[in-house]
């Protein structure tokens, strides 16, 4: 199971999985909002909204997980679930001018949201192109 398998609501076979994991790190307080725009002064940040409710969310991440090839690329990868963590997506679209949608994936540079897909627009193709 990867990383956060119980989180996302069900198990991965072992051949389903990548050989690259993501190095999520979890979106819980509005504190690492500061923490991303400094980070982000220097590197891309991807920030992952994931609706642990959603078939929809639950598919687009599996997806973007199995297409993941970026090791080495020097960016910070934030996951959010936003039912969890309601008021941080709200300060999240605040914030980034990002009208919320689920899932959604925004890419921060230099404090400033670069990048901002959702659905099935998610894919690591499409970061690549802006990293």
């Amino acid at each position: 199971m990867g990383l956060l398998g119980n989180f996302f609501g069900g198990s991965r076979s072992e051949s389903n999985q990548t050989s690259v994991l993501i190095p999520w790190i979890q979106l819980t307080d509005t504190k690492q909002l500061d923490e991303i725009d400094i980070i982000s002064e220097n590197q891309s940040v991807v920030i992952f909204k994931h609706s642990t409710r959603c078939g929809i969310s639950r598919s687009v991440l599996r997806r973007f997980e199995q297409e993941f090839d970026l090791e080495g690329e020097n960016i910070k990868f934030y996951f959010l679930d936003l039912l969890s963590y309601r008021d941080l997506s709200k300060e999240i679209a605040f914030r980034y001018h990002a009208i919320h949608e689920s899932p959604q994936l925004l890419v921060i540079q230099k404090g400033k949201v670069l990048y901002n897909v959702s659905h099935h627009d998610i894919q690591v193709s499409g970061l690549k192109s802006v990293i």
